[in-house]
């Protein structure tokens, strides 16, 4: 399970209930977003520039956890801007602060999604973290995406964000890959039609609602059928999708013998955005650790903000 959080107490309290009603076998902690909702208030990747608060977080969280023999890693990015990059910093740290793993995206917040992600940074913590395990994360569209970048950077494993919209099988894939295997999930659309309606079961149940679920499909059907051939009102009756009986009409005119489309299927998903300037506290760059004014701003910050 992966938590984002911006006060040492509240994280470490929360990782306490995972462990003590066993509600997860690894947890990982979100120091990555860039969304402006979450680093306005001094979270997700603009919180590792404050020495202070990133330490405090991640020894607290690293106590409770091991209290279980639970497993805690974290994620981050190069840091905010190129100018005020934090992830060496933050590697260290969380290091001897003993995380079982540290995961890099390659981009710094104000990158957002765009661009390409730098690969060097990671080989860079990488060979700055000999003695722990160091995981890459970022524009690992494919297995061969996943093997080369073990093969660049050193790393010890992947992360997967967006590679797997719409394709979940691609860990298979990436599974055949690190074994040796050429073999890969190329699905017809009479097989993604089931994976969809399946997903969709899933969240129904997960919600416990079919109108939260059938809500929450919604946004996987252009990944999903991404290179597939799908006429546009079909497509668009997909997006607005109200129940699981209106979905599997739909899915039925689909044509199920239709092919794996190859390479029009595969690469990027989902909206990469432009690069912007990182919203933060007010004077957050001025110093790397907290002052008084931004200590109560975190602590009020807690208690409105969600989502990481």
């Amino acid at each position: 399970m992966q938590l984002y959080g911006v006060d040492p107490a509240t994280v470490g309290a929360a990782v306490r209930i995972l462990v003590e009603e066993d509600r997860a076998d690894h947890i990982d902690l979100n120091f990555g977003c860039p969304v402006p909702k979450v680093t306005r208030r001094g979270g997700g990747a603009a919180l590792p520039w404050k020495l202070d608060l990133f330490t405090g977080i991640v020894q607290t969280a690293v106590r409770e956890a091991s209290k279980g023999g639970i497993p805690l890693t974290i994620k981050m990015r190069k840091g905010i801007d190129e100018d005020h990059l934090t992830f060496l910093e933050a590697g260290r740290i969380a290091r001897d602060s003993g995380v079982a793993a540290v995961a890099l995206h390659g981009r710094t917040a104000s990158q957002y999604y765009s661009g390409t992600a730098d690969w060097s940074a990671i080989a860079e913590l990488r060979n700055a973290l000999p003695d722990i395990p160091v995981l890459g994360n970022g524009d690992i569209w494919s297995a061969e995406d996943a093997v080369r970048m073990v093969r660049e950077t050193g790393v010890d494993g992947v992360v997967i964000g967006r590679g797997c919209q719409g394709r979940p099988w691609l860990f298979g894939d990436l599974m055949n890959a690190f074994e040796g295997s050429a073999e890969r999930h190329q699905p017809g659309l009479g097989q993604v039609a089931e994976t969809v309606y399946r997903h969709a079961e899933l969240l129904v149940d997960a919600f416990g609602s079919e109108m939260m679920g059938l809500r929450d499909i919604r946004k996987h059907m252009a990944w999903y059928f991404k290179g597939y051939v799908v006429g546009g009102e079909l497509r668009a009756r997909l997006a607005t999708v109200p129940t699981l009986e209106v979905l599997r009409g739909l899915l039925a005119e689909l044509d199920a013998d239709s092919p794996y489309p190859g390479a029009d299927a595969e690469g990027p998903r989902g909206r990469a955005g432009s690069p912007k300037k990182t919203s933060l506290p007010e004077h957050w760059l001025q110093s790397r650790r907290l002052n008084e004014a931004q200590q109560a701003d975190i602590s009020a910050a807690e208690l409105d903000v969600s989502g990481g």
